[in-house]
């Protein structure tokens, strides 16, 4: 999509398909730039969120999201969600600053983008462990490292959807 508006332009870079992201980590690497990777649906975008992005950010360089495309999120969370289209959530999450990079997947996982990114570090919260996270031990196998981030209590997409339909 292209823009004359400048900023729009630099949001609209960070979103790539799984080729280009491939070669611009690959980039990276030869700069030896730490990269991170995290993933979700980060259907309307809140505080924890943005608190979780910047926890994994600090442990690296580069911060590489992927994101669950529509059709994942609805066979994830049901009929009724995503509440944002996948285009739109990849431009709020590719509009904050310490987010260097959006790559959305259409799978359950994103176990392909793991493999072809080989971050240095995975970074998911703590409502996972490490059996339970997706990538863990090809990330651990190929010299990299995972991280679990404390998880922000009281917010949620879904406590602010039930918010919302109760009020």
């Amino acid at each position: 999509m292209s823009t004359n508006n400048p900023v729009e332009a630099v949001v609209e870079s960070k979103i790539l398909s799984l080729e280009d992201a491939v070669t611009l980590r690959n980039k990276w690497k030869g700069e030896k730039q730490k990269v991170v990777f995290t993933n979700g649906v980060f259907d309307i975008l809140h505080a924890g969120h943005v608190k979780s992005l910047t926890n994994a950010r600090a442990n690296g360089d580069k911060l590489i999201i992927g994101l669950n495309a529509d059709a994942s999120v609805k066979r994830l969370k049901g009929d009724a969600r995503p509440v944002i289209g996948e285009r739109d959530r990849a431009i709020l999450l590719a509009a904050l600053q310490f987010v260097d990079l959006v790559v959305l997947f259409h799978d359950n996982t994103p176990i392909k983008l793991i493999e072809a990114l080989l971050p240095d570090v995975l970074v998911k919260s703590a409502d996972y462990n490490i059996e339970t996270i997706v990538g863990a031990k090809e990330v651990v196998a190929n010299g990299g490292e995972v991280k679990i981030m404390p998880f922000v209590q009281g917010l949620s997409t879904t406590a602010i959807i039930n918010k919302i339909k109760n009020e």
